[in-house]
């Protein structure tokens, strides 16, 4: 009988800091595993050293594969593209940056075994993290499963076990704005997750300051709500009521009455706050129309300058069906 086959996919970005030592521990956790494995490094449009290091790790270890972006087309990306490449009976995502421990992948491939088709890795604690990090983490994850229809679980990132049929599914996904963890959780199967304690980052710095979690906090929210449109249309329906209200105020004052209409500065900021509003919901709208503008330019997802230790020829058959109807994905040489 073939033994499984586990790949693992790395997204980095400026990591040089930390390359060797990701590689060094995650090649421990694999070996004792006593399966074939891949180790997959997508590099997403570096600038420092970090695909130097990663093509001389290739060189000496033909366990380790290199996908090399032309440019830098964004974390979710990267990890798309591991998968799209990856060969295995069971596709891992981890973070170079070592704050999601690869000790913890033979819990994720032991509840695999068991037969969950989706293990993630769920954050009990957060080390090394500032108070407003932790708080806004902990309020975007329950802001986002109030406002979809879809289960994505809380206290969740991209650190995760995913079965091949769910990696074959997730291809058939083309959006480009993607938001890969609540795309795996719309897709469905059987999902479970193992608790563990995310550490300090290894080295280097941060790459999702605020704006960049700002941009993916809304990428998620507008790929799996239409509700912040739906808000849009009760704000201005309860806004445009109030102001009919209000002018309904003014002319009682006017024909029923002797006041007299005062206080042009009150009135310039009530119009300021309409005129607000009406902004607002206009961005809103314009973002779900350019994520549709986006869809329809129908430009590739990512494009790759150079791709280390794949054989083609293997990656374009993608199983291998065995007697037992069991299928088999067998890496590349």
């Amino acid at each position: 009988m073939n033994k499984t086959v586990i790949s693992v996919v790395v997204p980095v970005y400026n990591e040089e800091a930390v390359i060797h030592e990701s590689y060094s521990r995650l090649k421990v956790v694999l070996e004792r595993l006593s399966e074939p494995y891949e180790l997959i490094f997508v590099n997403d449009g570096s600038r420092d050293a970090t695909p130097l290091i990663i093509r001389s790790i290739c060189e000496s270890d033909t366990n380790v594969r290199l996908i090399d972006f032309a440019r830098n087309f964004g974390h979710q990306t990267a990890i798309t593209a591991g998968m799209d490449y990856a060969l295995g009976d069971a596709v891992i995502v981890i973070d170079a940056d070592l704050q999601d421990p690869p000790e913890v992948i033979p819990e994720l491939i032991a509840k695999w075994r068991e037969g969950f088709d989706v293990v993630y890795g769920q954050r009990a604690k957060r080390k090394g993290e500032t108070l407003f990090k932790r708080f806004t983490s902990a309020a975007f994850y329950r802001v986002l499963q109030k406002l979809t229809d879809v289960d994505i679980p809380v206290d969740t990132g991209d650190f995760r076990l995913i079965d091949r049929k769910v990696c074959d599914a997730l291809k058939q996904v083309k959006e480009r704005n993607r938001y890969v963890r609540g795309i795996i959780s719309w897709l469905g199967f059987r999902q479970t997750g193992v608790e563990f304690d995310r550490e300090k980052r290894f080295a280097g710095e941060t790459k999702y300051p605020l704006k960049k979690m700002l941009r993916f906090a809304f990428d998620a929210i507008t790929s799996f709500s239409y509700k912040p449109l739906k808000l849009a249309t009760y704000v201005g329906v309860t806004v445009s009521l109030g102001g009919f209200a209000y002018l309904l105020f003014v002319l009682y004052l006017k024909l029923f009455t002797d006041s007299t209409v005062t206080g042009w500065a009150s009135m310039m900021a009530v119009n300021l706050f309409f005129n607000g509003v009406v902004l607002m919901m206009l961005g809103i709208i314009g973002e779900y129309i350019g994520r549709i503008y986006d869809e329809a330019k129908g430009r590739p997802l990512y494009v790759v300058r150079e791709e280390l230790n794949f054989n083609r020829e293997t990656r374009a058959k993608p199983a291998v069906v065995q007697k037992n109807g069991v299928k088999r994905y067998p890496l590349a040489a």
